[in-house]
């Protein structure tokens, strides 16, 4: 037996009231998140699995265990619900994987504003601030399993960005609750900007506990999806609906042909090689948005309004941002996706070339939302047909010549994907302030590879 192997014993013996899991299936799964999404990762973390896996209820609980991995020297992989897709919940070096999903409490509401741990499912969440008039300002394609903490954690932006921007726009969170990791944990709060230099960065830095976040008012969102022939129209369609600053929205999304043949559950409301528009508008917007599509030749072709949604328990938004790549995979094994940054009132000629420019090999799955500045643009989450991971490769750097942005999900090295290069300075500080062991996550950082 080796040392590491002992250690997990010893971690057991210390600490046998947690929630343990010790079956090697659940645990295999509980080291897994959707990397399957990218081929280059699904070889690339083949066979790297935990050596345990916990799932802890309290802080007491969270804080026993951090001081005893600490003293033991023990790796430390924070999970929420594995929703992510670059395999930021995998541990590379084994040890254990700290599951969150038992640490969900909603510790308060007020309006405009919501705190709650960070395990806590996002769909949980928003049931408690709806029957105050509130709802989260953005929320992923996944926000039924999706928690808090992930979201925070790996998370860039979803549905409402449209709205609020990217989850890391100020104001969308406030404030976070953290742990250090080290044999007597400290806990720290972090408010505004500074608890910004955690997020997005795979549990890497810091181990996160709570989290508030800023609300916006309920509406009641009526779910459409219009269909056109012509691809012009449809992106002319959307950029409009996008755009019109009298119309609520939560969600706008535009599918080139042949992405909505993908969507095999929605079929009998997309025809066969159409261009597609899925929005979510207020319904008081429903005459507005129906008079904009007919002028561009489109034609209403799915329509519920929020008390149908609600008592159907199904959603389009379910069809967005990542779900619409898990939906087509699911069709066509031999896809995987990009993540594109267009630029600000360049993005419909960009959007426009790059599917002329790609066409047969990588369909456009666009969806709009405010920039960091507020400005409207474009992120992109096109379908690849792949081929070799070297022809993955050119398309990427031909996207940066062409002069967009790539956020790349084929790699688990955080720099190289969505930092696009060396982190900040005070990002690199706070990995040394809250894992002054380099425990946490080891090998999803460059400048911190694995230890040993």
């Amino acid at each position: 037996m080796n040392a590491r192997l002992r250690d997990i014993e010893q971690l057991h013996i210390e600490l046998p009231d947690l929630d343990w899991i010790t079956d090697p299936n659940r645990i295999e799964r509980l080291s897994q998140d959707f990397s399957w999404f990218s081929p280059v990762l699904k070889r690339q973390l083949d066979g790297k699995v935990a050596d345990s896996v916990v799932r802890p209820r309290t802080e007491d609980e969270i804080r026993r265990l951090v001081a005893a991995c600490a003293r033991l020297k023990l790796p430390l992989t924070i999970r929420g619900s594995g929703t992510g897709n670059y395999g930021q919940t995998t541990p590379l070096a084994g040890g254990v994987v700290l599951d969150m999903t038992g640490y969900n409490g909603v510790l308060w509401t007020r309006p405009g504003v919501a705190r709650a741990q960070a395990g806590i499912r996002l769909n949980e969440l928003e049931k408690a601030t709806r029957p105050t008039g509130w709802e989260l300002r953005c929320v992923p394609s996944t926000f039924r399993s999706a928690t808090l903490g992930g979201l925070f954690g790996g998370g860039f932006g979803g549905v409402g960005s449209i709205n609020h921007g990217p989850l890391a726009a100020p104001g969308n969170v406030l404030g976070i609750k953290a742990m250090t990791i080290e044999p007597e944990p400290q806990i720290v709060e972090l408010r505004g900007a500074e608890a910004m230099r955690m997020h997005h960065l795979w549990g890497t830095n810091g181990l996160v506990l709570e989290i508030e976040v800023g609300l916006a008012p309920c509406q009641p969102w009526l779910e459409t999806l219009v269909t056109f022939a012509d691809f012009d129209q449809a992106l002319a369609f959307a950029d409009e609906v996008a755009r019109a600053p009298g119309l609520a929205k939560r969600e706008v999304a535009f599918f080139a042909s042949p992405v909505p043949d993908y969507l095999s559950q929605l079929a009998e409301h997309l025809p066969k090689g159409c261009h597609a528009v899925l929005s979510l508008v207020a319904e008081p917007g429903e005459e507005a948005m129906k008079a904009m599509a007919a002028a561009r030749g489109g034609t209403v072709s799915y329509r519920r309004s929020a008390d149908e949604v609600a008592r159907s328990h199904k959603t389009l938004m379910e069809f967005t941002w990542n779900h619409t790549t898990l939906h087509a995979l699911k069709v066509d094994k031999t896809l995987t996706y990009l993540q594109t940054s267009f630029t600000a009132g360049q993005h419909v000629q960009q959007i426009t070339e790059l599917t002329k420019r790609y066409a047969g090999e990588v369909f456009m799955h666009a969806e709009f939302l405010r920039t960091m500045d507020g400005q409207l643009s474009c992120s992109a989450l096109q379908l690849v047909r792949f081929t070799t991971e070297e022809r993955l490769a050119e398309i990427i750097q031909e996207h940066r010549d062409y002069g967009v942005r790539i956020n790349n999900p084929h790699t688990f090295i955080v720099e190289d994907g969505k930092a696009g290069g060396d982190l900040p300075e005070e990002v690199v500080a706070m990995k040394r302030r809250f894992d002054p062991l380099g425990l946490l996550n080891p090998g999803k950082l460059r400048h911190h590879p694995v230890a040993g």
